[in-house]
């Protein structure tokens, strides 16, 4: 539709595809909702009167709203393809998402960025991307790549690229490091997401000057009002590990709330069915007190505006036909949602095609020389042993200090206090490195647990009772070119493939959410004490986490930044 053409539809001379008629609208824009008629061509909303049109479509006063934008998450976390992730979101009203490829990069370099764009242009819903600020995240483990301001230079003409995806490293903003200045002076005059937990004062001041204008791991509200007073936009993070909403929503008041917006940065496939996404979010929020017309705004036009997606968050002329037909307003409920004037879900079911992920292959992401890891047992050659001690629930863990059970001069796995074997097999590059510790609170009687992810550098994650039931489990995620399993004496009774980088399946929500149920009811069989221990073991390698974690590299004190050794009296 040209210029001419968008005139002469808006004033009726030429008929629209589409109108809307007897429609109360969510009215973003001017904060209210009015009675009216809209009309769209060609994927644009190009006008409020009641005008000719090829189809029209009477809502007998049901709500127009405009498509909620995630603004920050890893598609990698949800397990599934783009095409599925997408054919799933779509009929909850998700009708764009910002997505940094963080882990697929960690994993994959350049191709896994390549990958994500590639798969994501045929979607059924809008995918941009923010260029991964931190590959390798830490200089702690061995990464799949290493990706510097050169490397992402490649990215600054692709159109769905925004800006610089989370700067984790904000100690190296602070130090000045060349990489990470060079990275922001690259991207400079775009957007530029922050990862600062904690950070506050003088240093907080210095980080904001470097041109980052977010954060969205504000866990407290004096630290979310901290970063708001200094300019940063607040992503209010409601995701499946962590959950920010409740405690966050208090900032929020009629002067500041174009400064947050909504994101879920890490949604699994079962809290995508059972809970929702975006829209899951805004539900809870009105629950809690938030205005629909506010908590709509904070879905998709305060997102849209900070990323500079100026046709999209509101329903008006000019703007993309990315609409929601509600019946609720209060309770949200969707029955129609429309991508650029083209239905694409109603009543919760997802009317489009899946585009083909095969169209797109991956490379190869697990590569261990087996010949180099024959022998992962733990000689005992010190007194009492450093033990990681998990918290249930968290993503923190303990340093423990517990004395080994000793067979055949070797550290053994001790059920009977539940302390298990954990190891860490470099993946990506062949070294053969393998990083060997102790952690309490898995709670195997018998059998291992493994799996290629493993934040951030996704190096194989074993727990179990024996040497060789780790290694089996080991071995069958290489065959599987990445996944999980858990085996039991020797015997594999429990699996789900990921063969997109080892982080993603090429099936289906119900066939993924199938194997997860399998794998956590076989490690419960077992004598799993966790929840979701495959959530848990991967973040056990997460070095930016205290207090103490595992990478091939070794045991890792994540208080003090450095490695130390498995004996305590070393």
């Amino acid at each position: 539709m040209n210029l001419t053409q968008k005139i002469r539809t808006a004033l009726g001379e030429e008929p629209a595809d589409l109108l809307f008629e007897n429609a109360n609208l969510v009215n973003v824009l001017s904060g209210e909702i009015h009675p009216t008629a809209m009309s769209v061509r060609d994927g644009v909303i190009v006008g409020f009167n009641k005008i000719t049109a090829k189809e029209t479509i009477d809502l007998k006063g049901r709500f127009l709203c405009p498509g909620f934008i995630d603004g920050h998450l890893h598609l990698e976390s949800s397990m599934l393809a783009i095409p599925e992730f997408a054919a799933n979101v779509a009929p909850q009203g998700t009708t764009a998402v910002v997505a940094d490829p963080h882990e697929i990069a960690n994993v994959l370099g350049l191709e896994g960025i390549r990958y994500i764009i590639e798969t994501a242009k045929d979607a059924a819903i809008r995918i941009y991307i923010m260029a991964s600020s931190c590959v390798p995240a830490t200089p702690f483990e061995t990464s799949g790549a290493t990706l510097n301001a050169e490397d992402m230079a490649t990215f600054l003409d692709e159109p769905s690229v925004l800006g610089l995806a989370e700067v984790m490293n904000y100690p190296g903003v602070l130090f000045q490091d060349p990489d990470v200045l060079a990275k922001l002076r690259l991207f400079k005059g775009r957007v530029i997401d922050g990862h600062a937990p904690g950070l506050s004062g003088i240093s907080l001041a210095a980080y904001v000057s470097a041109g980052i204008g977010s954060d969205h791991e504000c866990a407290y509200l004096d630290e979310a009002r901290e970063k708001l007073r200094l300019g940063m936009k607040i992503m209010i993070r409601e995701g499946s590990a962590a959950k920010n909403l409740e405690t966050l929503l208090p900032l929020v008041n009629e002067y500041n709330s174009r400064n947050c917006f909504f994101v879920t940065d890490d949604l699994e496939p079962n809290d995508i069915v059972e809970r929702g996404h975006i829209v899951a979010i805004v539900r809870k929020a009105i629950r809690l007190g938030l205005h629909p017309i506010r908590a709509i705004q904070m879905a998709g036009l305060n997102t849209a505006q900070y990323f500079g997606l100026t046709t999209l968050g509101a329903l008006a002329p000019g703007y993309a036909a990315d609409i929601l037909v509600l019946d609720d307003l209060e309770r949200v409920t969707i029955t129609q949602v429309y991508k650029a004037g083209r239905l694409v879900a109603e009543n919760g079911r997802f009317l489009g095609l899946r585009s083909p992920s095969e169209a797109v292959k991956p490379p190869m992401s697990c590569r261990v020389d087996w010949d180099k890891v024959k022998d992962i047992s733990v000689k005992a050659t010190g007194g009492s042993i450093r033990v990681i001690g998990v918290v249930p629930g968290q993503i923190i863990t303990e340093s423990l200090v517990e004395e080994p059970k000793v067979v055949d001069s070797k550290i053994v796995s001790d059920t009977d206090r539940d302390i298990l074997k954990m190891v860490v097999i470099e993946r990506h590059k062949g070294t053969g490195n393998v990083g060997e510790g102790f952690i309490k609170g898995f709670g195997l009687k018998e059998g291992a647990l493994a799996s290629s992810v493993a934040h951030d550098s996704h190096n194989i994650i074993a727990v179990g009772v024996t040497d060789d039931d780790i290694l089996t489990a080991a071995k069958e995620i290489v065959a599987m070119g990445g996944g999980m399993t858990v085996v039991r004496s020797g015997e594999i009774i429990a699996r789900l493939p990921l063969p997109i980088a080892g982080l993603m399946s090429d099936q289906g929500i119900d066939e993924v959410r199938a194997s997860l149920h399998d794998l956590s009811a076989a490690a419960k069989e077992m004598g799993c004490s966790l929840e979701n221990p495959f959530a848990t073991l991967s973040f056990m390698a997460l070095t930016p986490i205290p207090k103490l974690k595992l990478t091939d590299l070794g045991l890792f004190d994540s208080e003090h930044f450095r490695f130390i050794s498995l004996f305590a009296d070393a």
